[in-house]
């Protein structure tokens, strides 16, 4: 046996494929152990074929190469995998998604907070450094051993002859390796095309999948499923391959229909005549297929909830790092009583994605889904959305204003919220608060409260104001000491919390007293009856182990993305308490607001949904495309769904609201990227000027 393993391994093109495969096969193992992935034996099938293909392409480039170097090539391809793997794993556990080439700014903040980075890693991930080491034993101690030694022929032979034997031995090497070199080429291509089979091939497919393995191919923009049908690194290769080459977003052509809707008292009445005028002459596919799909929207109707903070002012807070913790009479009394006497929602969630603050922020603005794998609000900063958040208080005649306590080191806030209509936006210098430029020490939620209402009472009397506030002061880190985080760990003495917990507790109390100051300073202004109040965190606490966080709530944060759970609340002191069973996230807040405050604005400029619709579809969708509701959670990654009740639901059923869900994912994304709605916005203005024109024409004669 060990003389067949000899022989075998004497073989250098064997040899050379055998060592990159097996390591790189033990790292996708690995992975998929340590980190809880689904083992389905088709996308299994798929990935081995991968490495396979991988490993021949390599050990083709290998047979022109000495073989000292391809020693060294051989380990510092398994090495950057090792590595590659180990940071995946660890970005999924720490910011709850996988890292992508296209969103270089998710290293670059990590670079911040790398310790408490590294302290989220399990001790497991470190696994996948094993295949690398068992190659570096095998090329230093075990390689010499397993030589067959040349043979001797046991006596002086003549230089010519050596000559004669040594030209004999490069023909020989000359022939195997063209033979090999065929070879290699012959079975790559055999691959790859039983590979494309198992891409395409319906019984290799998953009925309820969200996103095509065909699709998933050409453009891998949904990692979660990706990394899950095709691997670690054939994932990586793709997003590589989209981030040089950036393919067009390509819709299949999808026939939009409006669904019909009974005319009542209750109706908005939206006139289409310029959208209708601009559908006739867009030229672009891109903004066509737009044009059909937001135009083929549901138009909600008004309800019993429409108008109810009619003139009203409005103040939305989203507030850093905050998850149910901070729902506790105790330790924070002014949001207690903000979310107890206000409205709130027991299923409110803030998905996280690549930069979740700024994605979270954007999405609450424009009720739009930011793109998954990409910085989305930094990256397309320039663009302008005339239904924005801000906008449509704009045109109801409020002054509308944007603050938060920190620079703009990590989000342009100054250019993406004026571009959003933000009449002006606060940064920490303009509200001239103290602040550390450095990571651990952040400018405190008190102190910006103070200013907050300092720039309320310069408003005259009869102003009606519209303000967005994201806080900071509850940011991690909270793994190392901090002022802030220092600040109230006498509250947490008593408790057996671990340090890390009680500075993020300490944290929170500084915001919850920032809240204590605008409540208190609302009153002495006289316009707290006449201010309504919109709170949701941005993300959980994600600088804190899932396993820490559940030593608080009183439910499993492991469990169908229940990490993800925020406190999301309504408040004005002249409305009776309410609570809400209904599942939701960001994306509903500006559409609910809207509705409430009576707006004048299109429901089908939004993904979102208005709350107190009669019709609201009780849903949340997360970042990967999962989705949950009261009966069921649906894990896109493993195209797998769990059940809560007795209900159950068909495969018709499931790929009904997968594809929906895709869809406002797709066309938000779409959206985003082409700016669409400053385009939209620019051939409704002319249409509408050139209707009036005709319509003042036609009267003249």
């Amino acid at each position: 046996m060990l003389e067949k393993l000899k022989k075998l391994l004497n073989n250098k093109y064997i040899k050379n494929f055998i060592l990159l495969f097996i390591p790189l096969l033990l790292i996708e193992v690995i992975f998929r152990i340590v980190g809880e992935a689904n083992f389905n034996i088709y996308s299994l099938i798929r990935i081995i074929i991968g490495l396979g293909i991988f490993s021949l392409i390599f050990n083709l480039i290998y047979s022109f190469i000495k073989p000292k170097i391809t020693k060294i090539i051989n380990s510092i391809v398994v090495l950057i995998v090792s590595v590659y793997t180990f940071l995946q794993l660890g970005f999924k556990s720490f910011l709850g998604v996988y890292i992508s080439f296209q969103t270089s700014s998710q290293l670059g903040a990590v670079v911040d907070y790398i310790k408490d980075f590294l302290r989220s890693f399990k001790y497991s991930y470190y696994l996948v450094f094993i295949p690398f080491i068992l190659l570096l034993i095998f090329y230093i101690f075990i390689e010499k051993r397993l030589q067959i030694p040349e043979p001797n022929p046991g006596k002086k032979i003549s230089k010519k002859k050596l000559l004669e034997i040594q030209k004999n031995n490069e023909i020989k090497l000359k022939k195997e390796n063209k033979i090999w070199r065929i070879a290699c080429l012959i079975a790559t291509v055999l691959l790859m095309i039983i590979y494309y089979l198992t891409v395409t091939l319906s019984f290799m497919q998953n009925k309820i999948q969200l996103v095509s393995n065909r699709d998933l191919l050409k453009n891998p923009n949904n990692p979660s499923i990706a990394i899950q049908q095709f691997g670690v690194l054939t994932y990586g290769i793709l997003d590589l391959k989209v981030t040089i080459f950036k393919p067009e977003d390509k819709l299949s052509d999808v026939a939009f229909k409006k669904e019909e809707k009974t005319i009542s008292d209750l109706s908005r009445n939206i006139d289409d005549t310029a959208w209708n005028s601009l559908i006739k002459e867009e030229k672009n596919s891109q903004y066509q297929t737009l044009n059909n799909y937001f135009i083929n929207q549901e138009i909600t109707d008004k309800n019993d909830y429409t108008a109810l903070f009619q003139n009203k002012n409005l103040i939305v807070i989203m507030m850093e790092s905050v998850n149910d913790i901070f729902i506790n009479k105790e330790y924070y009394p002014n949001f207690y009583k903000l979310y107890n006497e206000g409205w709130h929602w027991e299923n409110n969630f803030s998905p996280r994605n690549s930069c979740s603050t700024g994605n979270n922020e954007m999405s609450g603005m424009i009720s739009l889904y930011s793109i998954y794998n990409t910085c989305t609000a930094n990256k397309y900063k320039n663009n302008t959305y005339f239904e924005s958040i801000f906008n449509l208080f704009n045109d109801a005649g409020y002054t509308t204003t944007s603050m938060h306590n920190y620079t703009e080191a990590y989000y342009y806030r100054r250019k993406i919220h004026t571009n959003m209509g933000s009449g002006k936006y606060y940064g920490v210098e303009d509200l001239n608060i103290p602040y550390k430029n450095e990571y651990r020490n952040w400018s405190s939620d008190e102190d910006f409260m103070n200013q907050v209402i300092n720039i309320l009472s310069d408003y005259k009397k009869d102003t009606k104001f519209m303000t967005w506030l994201t806080t900071v002061s509850s940011h991690q880190p909270y793994g190392v000491s901090s002022i802030q985080g220092d600040m109230y760990l006498d509250l947490f003495k008593d408790t057996d919390y671990p340090k890390d917990l009680q500075r993020y507790m300490s944290k929170l109390k500084i915001l919850d007293n920032g809240l204590g100051v605008l409540l208190d300073g609302l009153e002495k202004l006289g316009i707290l009856d006449d201010t309504v109040i919109v709170l949701y965190g941005d993300h959980y606490p994600y600088g804190l182990k899932k396993d820490v966080i559940n030593e608080v709530l009183d439910y499993d944060t492991n469990i169908d993305n229940d990490s993800e759970r925020v406190p999301f609340v309504i408040y004005n002191n002249q409305q009776k308490p309410k609570v809400f069973k209904k599942y939701t996230s960001y994306v509903n807040i500006l559409p609910t607001v809207a509705n409430l405050f009576n707006l004048n604005y299109d429901p089908r400029y939004y993904v979102g949904s208005d709350l107190m619709a009669d019709d609201y579809n009780s849903l949340v969708v997360f970042a990967d495309g999962s989705w949950k509701n009261e009966d069921a959670y649906y894990d896109a990654s493993t195209g797998t769904i769990k059940y809560y009740t007795d209900k159950t639901y068909s495969n018709d059923l499931i790929n009904e609201i997968t594809t929906k869900v895709s869809l406002k994912v797709q066309m938000s994304n779409l959206a985003i990227s082409t700016n669409y709605f400053a385009h939209l916005k620019e051939g409704l203005d002319k249409n509408q000027q050139t209707i009036a024109l005709d319509h003042d024409k036609t009267n003249n004669e």
